[in-house]
């Protein structure tokens, strides 16, 4: 035999050049991971965000609709209640805000099927109830200020500030 026929060993440069491409496709595997979780949690965010105001939502109109059933008759009660916040600058985290709305609606349901002239005696007994109270939404606590009360065609209107509450 001669040597022009032996195989030639194999050379570590081929091998090293494999283990290269290798690492790449890896890298390429993770960093493309990554950014399909970031999507991925973004937008599931958003929806849990949705489904959350639309629940709120939801239990606000079957709330308005027993009470409409119930009440269609008279026309001086209060049927319906809504909860207004002041804007905030910087604004608060939009879940927590419909959280304690939520909590703070729950609270008001008292005054439902009131009638609107006593709303005074109510709406005092409301006030000090509530003013300055602290909710707690998932580990921060928030209080509240009612700023204004006001009863129309049988819909009471409450207009609220929330700010984060800090223990001194």
């Amino acid at each position: 035999m001669n040597e022009r026929n032996l195989p030639t060993p194999p050379t570590l440069k081929g091998f090293k050049r494999f283990l290269q491409l290798t690492a790449v496709f890896l890298l390429g595997m993770v960093a493309g991971s990554i950014a399909f979780n970031i999507v991925f949690q973004t937008s599931y965010n958003k929806l849990w965000v949705e489904n959350k105001d639309l629940q709120i939502q939801l239990y606000q109109a079957e709330e308005d609709n027993k009470t409409l059933k119930k009440y269609h008759k008279r026309s001086t009660v209060i049927k319906e209640i809504q909860v207004r916040v002041e804007e905030r600058d910087p604004p608060l985290d939009t879940l927590a805000v419909k959280e304690v709305v939520q909590q703070l609606h729950e609270e008001l349901e008292v005054l439902r099927g009131r009638s609107i002239f006593e709303i005074d005696s109510d709406a005092k007994m409301a006030r000090t109830l509530l003013n300055r109270k602290i909710y707690a939404v998932r580990d921060k606590e928030y209080a509240i200020q009612v700023k204004t009360m006001l009863v129309s065609e049988g819909v009471l209107q409450v207009w609220v500030d929330i700010r984060p509450y800090v223990r001194s």
